[in-house]
């Protein structure tokens, strides 16, 4: 069987602007998303990865990089299959503004319905999310590939391997860093595991002891 990890970018820099990033060049990680990232690589240095993919946005192409950094010899191929929702005209546009119009509830409520103007609809990404990692699978069996990717593909992806319908893919969680494994191969499907953060959540304890240490130290 083919392992795939499908792994979420980290956080980005655009999340303070309020506005949705979808394919706008030049959004990449902020500090805290840089330091996800570090833990991600560390925590994937020994999996056995012969394969690393990437959605061609820079916070995807930065966060292959952190795993890049532990696994030299893998390339990172870009994937335009697993490449971000093209939101058309909704692309750097206030959320706030958004959750205004009435495709909003729609994307949230009825997402198999859902499109956005001079962009794609939900059913079109959820086909090239899916149709991109059959082919990978077979050209690429009983191998373990890695691929960067954002948080609405990973959840389409898992929704369609775990059976559900589009309408219901918003229940998944898919946090920044996260790791998704699938195993596909002859027959049914497999879900390993889902949106683990093991290694953004021993990065925070770390970081909230450090902080405890230094105000200790500050009270002596």
């Amino acid at each position: 069987m083919t392992q795939i990890l499908l792994i979420r970018h980290g956080i980005n820099e655009f999340v303070k602007t309020g506005k949705l990033a979808g394919r706008i060049p030049d959004v990449h990680l902020n500090e805290d998303g840089k330091a996800q990232v570090e833990a991600l690589g560390k925590r994937l240095a020994d999996a056995p990865l012969q394969q690393l993919y990437a959605s061609p946005l820079d916070r995807t192409m930065e966060t292959a990089a952190a795993i890049q950094k532990y696994h030299p010899e893998l390339p990172i191929q870009i994937l335009e299959g697993i490449g971000e929702v093209d939101y058309g005209d909704w692309e750097g546009q206030p959320i706030a503004d958004l959750t205004k119009r009435k495709m909003w509830h729609v994307v949230q409520e009825y997402p198999s319905r859902a499109y956005f103007p001079n962009g794609e609809t939900m059913r079109e990404v959820q086909v090239r999310a899916v149709n991109t990692l059959e082919h990978l699978a077979a050209k690429h069996p009983g191998e373990m590939i890695a691929i960067v990717s954002h948080a609405d593909l990973i959840k389409m992806i898992l929704a369609h391997y775990l059976g559900m319908h589009l309408d219901t893919f918003q229940r998944i969680v898919i946090s920044t860093a996260s790791i998704s494994t699938l195993m596909l191969g002859y027959g049914r499907p497999y879900i390993g595991t889902m949106n683990d953060v093991a290694h953004v959540q021993q990065l925070e304890r770390e970081r909230k002891q450090q902080k405890e240490r230094a105000t200790t130290a500050e009270g002596e």
